[in-house]
């Protein structure tokens, strides 16, 4: 009997802004563009990014982003079911995944039907590091992915860090392990003229991307501003999240708001990027921030924590060290040092030819995380999955 072609399910909670909600716009416009039959399953209403018309949306939920975290625990074993049943109806042959909830939705759904399908999930943090805070929270989510992890069919982690993390801390077989960098959509990126007259030519603009919560740290980027008190130094951050209103106040206490802007969120940053002096990001953790391939499409120096994981690959930083850590692309410092984070603003202050080398450098290693040449093997593992 000829075997039946592949069904493609991307599963993800929403597609509101993040880095891998616009890489699952990629996948989409991938799929459409190649004939792979593809249908998006979302658990939320949000969509803030391109998804093709042609592709299938199909709702298992439609819950409130504020939903209680409780209830969203309590809830998987229900999803799991729909999400079972919702793939047989469709005849999926292989379901892809994305995001903690949805990975262990895929995974146990397996388990609550005879429908066969391959199941792929997404790894796209460093999670030791993202469930590394007290509370049962953590706990809950280190202990499924102990338990869940290791029967998947394939697991694609974004960078070398956080695969070797799961195989090193939970269990997970390195056999079932892949490593796919996230891609950059450059075509579209260079497409895009920068916005003009939104910062001041006179001061040095700052920038960053990424959703308001902890373990992003805008609160140790706010922090370094203010112990920088550079008169012409300004600090754009682009992004929505739960740590909104305890920034806003931050901003007050240390009586910078002449200095420090939330932007809310945009799903075209690159006409801010491409208008700014430099780009920042604070980060404790990542998987592997595709805010650092924008800003590198943009020809943006960097600073950067060197965070669990991601940044060092990209920057490829050979020294590892307690102190500013210099590359071709910018400056990596140790994560949570807002001593080191306002140093690093100085040396750009003071090196405007290294800034520009940065921005000359980052040209050519954009050129490796290219979107269709990423996308290209993200796919063949996926079809090629035993």
């Amino acid at each position: 009997m000829p075997k039946a072609p592949m069904k493609l399910a991307i599963f993800i909670y929403s597609l509101s802004g993040g880095g891998a909600e616009r890489q699952t716009s990629y996948i989409l416009s991938y799929c459409h563009n190649h004939n792979i039959d593809a249908h998006l399953i979302l658990m939320n209403t949000i969509i803030k990014y391109e998804v093709p018309k042609e592709i299938p949306i199909h709702f298992l939920e439609q819950s409130e982003s504020d939903e209680n975290g409780t209830i969203k625990a309590l809830k998987i074993p229900y999803l799991a079911y729909k999400y079972s049943r919702l793939l047989k109806k469709l005849q999926i042959t292989h379901s892809v995944s994305l995001l903690t909830r949805p990975n262990y939705i895929n995974l146990i759904a397996q388990k609550l039907t005879r429908h066969p399908f391959k199941v792929i999930v997404n790894e796209l943090a460093f999670p030791s590091l993202q469930y590394s805070y007290p509370g049962f929270q953590s706990k809950f989510n280190k202990t499924l992915i102990k338990n869940l992890f290791k029967n998947a069919d394939l697991i694609i982690s974004n960078s070398e860090g956080n695969a070797k993390d799961l195989i090193d801390n939970f269990e997970v077989p390195s056999g079932i392990v892949s490593v796919v960098h996230n891609p950059i959509d450059l075509k579209k990126i260079n497409a895009i003229a920068p916005v003009p007259d939104v910062f001041d030519p006179q001061n040095f603009n700052i920038i960053t991307l990424g959703r308001l919560d902890v373990g992003k740290n805008h609160k140790m980027l706010i922090e370094a501003i203010a112990q920088l008190n550079h008169p012409r130094v300004r600090l754009y951050i682009f992004g929505v999240g739960d740590m909104q209103e305890p920034l806003e106040d931050l901003i007050q206490k240390l009586d910078v708001d002449q200095h420090v802007f939330l932007m809310g969120f945009d799903p075209n940053p690159y006409q801010y990027l491409k208008a700014a002096d430099l780009f920042m990001f604070g980060s404790n953790h990542e998987g592997f921030p595709n805010v650092l391939l924008e800003a590198m499409a943009c020809q943006l120096p960097i600073l950067t924590t060197n965070c669990e994981s991601g940044p060092n690959e990209i920057m490829e930083l050979k020294t590892i060290k307690n102190d500013l850590m210099i590359t071709d692309y910018g400056i990596l410092v140790p994560v949570k040092n807002k001593d080191l984070m306002a140093k690093g603003i100085q040396y750009f202050l003071d090196h405007k030819t290294y800034a520009e080398s940065c921005k000359t450098h980052g040209k050519r290693r954009i050129l490796a995380f290219e979107k269709n040449n990423i996308l290209k093997k993200y796919l063949d593992l996926i079809i090629n999955t035993k």
